[in-house]
């Protein structure tokens, strides 16, 4: 399949990258300034190379990659809120031009899902977005195997920020400030936090499970979670948990219709207890019980593993 990347942060690098090992050609990739298009292939490790040295991955504009040669758009820029733009934009640009496309973006799938499933409808592409929930961990994937109304509820650990925070905070009795200034220093916390340790990109990850999930054309978006996250949380609540034979994640659930995210206490040595940035997902399920799955919930690699599944999944 030929490939259009729109994004050169982490994920669209690392799609960019791993795209030949997986038999594809990349034959576009914009950052938010500039392009480059090939409809033989682009030379990608030139295209990175000029952003690192230059800052632009080419001498095209970012719209020239949106209209080039591909099957397949891969939407990899950053997730923003309310209208879900620029991501939206460019999801229907592919539609419109009946090209499949596929998101790391949780900005369309999470805001606009009744938008970007007309646009499908009406295209003859196709619409996937494995890569917006759980990072490498194959949630939709198996929501759709299991078959959607066969399952009840998920919930789960689905922020390796805040994990990595609660986890270290429970481990070694440190402040909230004191984990979070060495999540920083490792690479694990954004400069500013607010997206993962208020909670907002785990009800972002529940709102596209429960708009995936959901019945009679209902459709969610974050204004229908309710939602708290951990800056408040102080390691004596840890402690005290210690005690009792428990701890304290952040657990986002999608059941009954609802929405919801926030610190749960969980067994200390129960599933939801994964520790570090691992994610885990348990779905409950009509006949085959309750699954859990688990694994890298972030990273380039991990989350271009996913984007490329997809792909997959549209060339079968």
């Amino acid at each position: 399949m030929r490939l259009a990347i729109v994004g050169a942060g982490a994920v669209g690098t690392a799609v960019a990258e791993l795209a030949g090992e997986y038999g594809h050609t990349v034959t576009g990739l914009a950052d938010s300034s500039s392009g480059v298009v090939d409809g033989d292939g682009i030379d990608v490790d030139a295209a990175l190379e000029r952003k690192r040295s230059e800052g632009a991955v080419g001498a095209n504009a970012p719209d020239d990659v949106l209209h080039g040669p591909y099957e397949v758009l891969v939407e990899a820029t950053p997730t923003t809120l309310g209208n879900a733009e620029p991501g939206f934009g460019h999801v229907r640009t592919a539609l419109d031009r009946d090209r499949h496309a596929v998101l790391a973006n949780k900005g369309p799938v999470a805001e606009r899902y009744g938008d970007v499933r007309a646009l499908e409808e009406k295209s003859a592409g196709d619409l996937l977005f494995e890569a917006t929930v759980g990072g490498a961990i194959p949630v939709l994937s198996t929501i759709a195997d299991v078959g959607a109304g066969n399952v009840s509820a998920v919930r789960g650990v689905l922020n390796g920020t805040a994990n990595f925070v609660l986890s270290r905070m429970a481990a070694e009795g440190l402040s909230y400030e004191h984990v979070l200034a060495e999540a920083q220093d490792l690479g694990v916390a954004e400069a500013d936090p607010s997206f993962d340790v208020e909670g907002t990109d785990a009800a972002l990850k529940c709102v596209i499970v429960a708009n995936v999930l959901a019945e009679d054309d209902r459709e969610f978006t974050l204004a229908d979670a309710e939602v708290s996250g951990i800056r408040d949380l102080q390691a004596s609540a840890l402690d005290l948990a210690t005690e009792a034979g428990q701890t304290i994640r952040l657990i986002g659930e999608v059941s009954g219709g609802d929405v919801r995210v926030g610190p749960r206490l969980v067994p200390e040595h129960g599933t939801l207890a994964v520790g570090g940035t691992r994610n885990i997902v348990q779905l409950e399920t009509a006949h085959a019980g309750r699954l859990n799955i688990s694994g890298r919930g972030a990273g380039g690699p991990e989350t271009a593993s996913a984007v490329l599944a997809d792909v997959g999944r549209l060339g079968e």
